[in-house]
């Protein structure tokens, strides 16, 4: 066999070659660079989705933070406020017992201090009959002068 014979021969068998190459060999390959790229892709676009997922939930955390800081701010100064409030009406009910208390004192002291006059004239008329029975020396009957001993009375 010459060179161009053993040429073509070989150039018959990578025609072949080529072609089962190109019918069961490199489609199945081809295939499979396909679906791996597919998979590739999809790993990357989920990934993508995640991270934006991702975000988005660091967004909501972030908003409902900041909600639940301006909540507990707002009932902490809600709480401030009531408390304040309470304080408040405690001392307005204190002061009003307080003023009770001593109206009912004052009162108390002048009813005593009526009391304690009323005693003091009952001694004095008492203590001016004596001293007049004992001048007069002659008893002085406190019934039968009762009117003039409650003028007396009046007098002082």
């Amino acid at each position: 066999m010459s060179i161009n014979a053993t040429l073509i021969v070989q150039m018959i068998v990578f025609a072949i070659l080529v072609w089962f190459t190109m019918k069961f060999v490199w489609p199945p390959i081809t295939a499979a660079l396909d679906e791996r790229a597919k998979k590739i892709a999809d790993g990357l676009s989920a990934a993508d989705k995640a991270k934006a997922d991702l975000a988005s939930a660091n967004q909501r955390v972030e908003q409902q933070l900041s909600a639940a800081r301006t909540d507990a701010q707002k009932r902490l100064a809600d709480a401030d406020r009531l408390a304040q409030q309470t304080v408040e009406e405690a001392k307005g009910r204190a002061n009003e017992e307080a003023a009770k208390i001593i109206a009912a004192a004052k009162a108390e002291a002048a009813q005593e201090s009526v009391k304690a006059r009323e005693a003091l004239r009952d001694q004095v008329a008492a203590l001016a009959v004596k001293g007049a029975e004992q001048i007069l020396r002659k008893e002085v009957n406190p019934s039968v002068h009762a009117d003039l001993l409650g003028r007396l009375k009046t007098e002082l």
